[in-house]
């Protein structure tokens, strides 16, 4: 048997500049609400799941109570953004703050949001109410929720998006419990938790979701697109999936994992169902759509989001499907080829699995209009201002991106995860993907730009940017060296509200 080896052939544009993309193309960057904001219990706020968890000890004791602070900080972060040349910034509204629960002791004070295309991502599930989105109660109330953003916010945003990476959360916190709320069941799942059946409720939360996108969708076209001229998506998350070896069953395994982590939500959202592979594996614990439901959700999109970071090797492993009990991984009949390492110390750098996912959008879904949501590379927060493997890492990948549009793929931006080092929900404040370094350790939590920062910004301004590149030229060592004190004498720290 011969294996394949893992690092892709990098077939991305070598010298490119922002001119060579079509017009009106927008370059961002993002965060979220939980992971920036901070001021957690300030102007009526009330508990997320994502404050219940983090201080059970979900990140190792690490909050989101302070963050970044860009609750206070907001101002200074939009001079970062206008000084950098970001053409949008991409963020969360928090329904916690937005819609507070019973003893919220003020309105939202939704600052920031003008300035910048704000998206619906961050999803504050109702568990201890009636069980979240394992519930179809929370269709109505995520529909409620969205409505009072388009009634508040609608005049100064211009794309919403309704859930971010739909597909991960669904298989992430109700089959494997690796996130907030916790949910799976023996013998599945990576942690131990207390609640929740890996054999059905992913594919019930996903198709609650769904039905919740549909219907906002529905909202928002018929009361609100007409007189406030916005655009309305999903996002999704998709994994780079390559075979583990040139074997037709390990190809064949590849197109089954595309079906059920990309199509899942996909071909609902284009054609108005399942994948027949997933009808076929899962049976009767796959949801069924209605014929009224199937018309909801087919095309309630403007656009769709991508999430894309790595590659994942995939291996057949068809006796999966001869076990009784069975979750979402093994309906699949494959083996995810995980590389934890990369959860940690950084991705491979395969951009051609970019390049693979648009096309796969433009072949399989009609070439929807795709933003790329998030796109970024991890590090240990405290290694260096001067990150040159993530400047490669965009490089390539903005590269690869700009080789699809000239290949046909109908896509419209890009935004780089993220803005800055945030708590990181798989993380905490051990890892960064930040343009910008936040020293924790002073009290007014100063950015720092990195060579990163630098790089983009000069990619956004105007300047040719590719392997002739000396990243390591005079004026970049000097803004990543200025401050590389900062980085070898501090160490990761738990922030909170308790200091």
């Amino acid at each position: 048997m011969v294996f394949v080896l893992v690092i892709s052939i990098c077939f991305a544009a070598e010298e490119y500049s922002r001119g060579d993309f079509p017009e009106g193309f927008v370059f961002g960057a993002g965060t979220s609400a939980y992971q920036v904001e901070g001021a957690a219990d300030e102007d009526g706020r009330s508990p997320s799941v994502w404050d219940t968890y983090a201080h059970q000890g979900y990140a190792g004791g690490a909050t989101g109570d302070v963050a970044v602070d860009q609750y206070h900080k907001y101002e200074e972060d939009v001079r970062l953004m206008a000084g950098m040349g970001l053409d949008s910034y991409r963020f969360s509204i928090s329904w916690s703050r937005l819609i507070p629960g019973e003893g919220g002791r003020g309105a939202v004070n939704p600052k920031g949001v003008q300035y910048y295309n704000n998206l619906i991502n961050e999803l504050i599930s109702h568990e201890d109410e009636y069980g979240g989105w394992v519930s179809r109660k929370m269709v109505g109330d995520f529909r409620d929720y969205a409505e009072v953003c388009f009634r508040e916010f609608g005049d100064r945003v211009g794309h919403w998006t309704t859930v971010n990476e739909a597909n991960i959360f669904a298989s992430g916190s109700y089959d494997q419990g690796m996130t907030p709320p916790h949910r799976c069941s023996p013998p599945f799942g990576i942690t131990s938790c207390a609640q929740g059946n890996s054999s059905t409720e992913p594919y019930l939360v996903l198709h609650h979701i769904l039905l919740a996108h549909g219907s906002i969708v529905q909202l928002y076209r018929h009361h609100y697109q007409g007189k406030q001229r916005g655009v309305i998506g999903m996002t999704l998350y998709a994994f780079g999936f390559v075979p583990y070896t040139n074997s037709t069953a390990d190809v064949a395994a590849v197109k089954r994992a595309k079906e059920f982590f990309l199509g899942w939500a996909a071909n609902p959202l284009v054609y108005g169902d399942y994948p027949e592979v997933m009808k076929r594996n899962v049976g009767s614990r796959l949801p069924s759509f209605t014929s009224e439901e199937s018309k909801l959700v087919k095309g309630s999109f403007d656009f769709l989001g991508l999430i894309h970071y790595m590659q994942m090797p995939v291996r057949d492993n068809p006796s999966s499907l001869n076990l009784e009990l069975r979750d979402l991984n093994a309906d699949v009949g494959a083996q995810m080829m995980v590389d934890q390492e990369s959860f940690s110390v950084g991705f491979p750098v395969t951009p051609g699995a970019m390049g693979d996912i648009l096309q796969d959008f433009k072949t399989l879904y009609g070439n929807p209009p795709l933003y790329i949501h998030e796109n970024g590379q991890l590090e240990r927060r405290n290694a260096t201002l001067k990150d040159t493997g993530r400047v490669e890492y965009l490089r390539l990948y903005i590269g690869a991106v700009l080789d699809s549009i000239r290949n046909g793929c109908n896509v419209k931006g890009y935004f780089m995860w993220s803005l800055l080092d945030v708590f990181e929900l798989l993380g905490g404040f051990q890892t960064g993907f930040g343009l910008y370094y936040v020293d924790l350790d002073d009290p007014n939590l100063t950015r720092y730009p990195k060579l990163s920062a630098h790089w983009y910004s000069r990619f956004l301004k105007g300047a040719t940017v590719g392997s002739a590149d000396d990243v390591s030229n005079g004026a970049f060592e000097l803004a990543a060296g200025n401050f590389s004190h900062l980085i070898t004498t501090r160490s990761p720290h738990r922030r909170s509200t308790s200091g």
